[in-house]
């Protein structure tokens, strides 16, 4: 078996295609949820607060002969904070090295200020551009033909799809044609892995994920979980993971009256990590004051961000 300059045959016949797409659009106009979508298991973290994506999760798809590595990045917004920067930064980084975007607008969002922001920077990108309008199945047909005739005329897209990410409509044919726009050449991955992000950082991620949804607005973003340790025994997995707050306030929210509060998020994040290992999850959660965590270089580099000098 041999394989050519371009691609590799792994004996199915005819070369295989791999390369990187990144993902880029605002905040929350449904960029993991898609991830999640044309993988078909979670990968990534889906939550109705903005700004959950820190670090480029990437999901990993293969369509017929094709491998597509979607590299999910942080939702483009105005940034404040250093952590602000950070994510900012990494999504723009995430979008020069891929080998093709796809730029997302939500269907209802429109060309708004944001998505007009993003479009500037985007024509900055040398890679071809796919546009991506998410949520169509609650907006009128007009107004959604109306709006990719606009996009296009802001910018020059190679394809144009129509997605609901939430109810799967028009998701397999933007896989295939992922499939067919990504290069020639070897897969990067295991035919069988579905992201390169640990499963300590994707437990993480997911105990994340459940301090939202059950905080909503009393939590600010100044919080982060780690998996401290992760020991297979007996069919079993046992985690330790340290939800980190800026302030003594904070971790009295995260604790509840009574636990209460993390006895429910530690519940939730124990199912759904035990539904992804396909084994029994004993998972103990810890909260504690790191001070200042968001001017931490090696917090940054925990999160795949690289910090920014100011």
């Amino acid at each position: 078996m041999t394989a050519d300059p371009t691609g590799e045959d792994n004996g199915a016949g005819g070369e295989t295609r791999c390369g990187f797409v990144a993902l880029i659009g605002a905040p929350n106009v449904g960029k993991s949820t898609l991830v999640n979508a044309l993988v078909g298991s979670k990968v990534t973290i889906v939550s109705r607060k903005v700004q959950t994506t820190r670090a480029l999760i990437r999901g990993i798809v293969v369509e017929d002969r094709s491998q597509i590595i979607l590299v999910d990045t942080p939702g483009i917004f105005a940034p404040r904070r250093r952590l602000d920067r950070a994510m900012v930064s990494t999504a723009w980084s995430g979008a020069h090295d891929a080998d093709l975007v796809c730029a997302l607008l939500d269907a209802r969002a429109g060309l708004d200020e944001e998505a007009d922001a993003i479009f500037k920077k985007l024509d900055s990108v040398g890679h071809p551009k796919i546009l991506v309008i998410n949520k169509v199945d609650i907006v009128a047909r007009d107004k959604l033909l109306a709006l990719a005739q606009a996009a296009n005329e802001r910018l020059a897209f190679e394809q144009t799809f129509m997605v609901s990410a939430l109810s799967g409509d028009g998701v397999d044919d933007l896989r295939r044609a992922l499939a067919a726009a990504v290069p020639a050449g070897p897969f990067h991955y295991p035919e069988d892995q579905m992201s390169d992000a640990p499963m300590r950082h994707l437990a993480a991620e997911i105990t994340r994920e459940k301090i939202y949804r059950n905080l909503h607005q009393e939590l600010p973003y100044q919080s982060t979980v780690e998996t401290e340790t992760w020991t297979e025994r007996k069919g079993a997995v046992r985690i330790e993971q340290t939800i980190y707050v800026e302030r003594e306030s904070q971790r009295k929210i995260v604790l509840g009256k009574g636990g209460a509060t993390i006895k429910a998020i530690g519940a939730e994040a124990r199912k759904e990590i035990s539904e992804i290992v396909g084994q029994p999850v004993h998972l103990f959660l810890f909260v504690k004051v790191r001070d200042g965590w968001g001017d931490d270089p090696e917090r940054y580099r925990e999160m795949g961000l690289e910090f920014p000098k100011e």
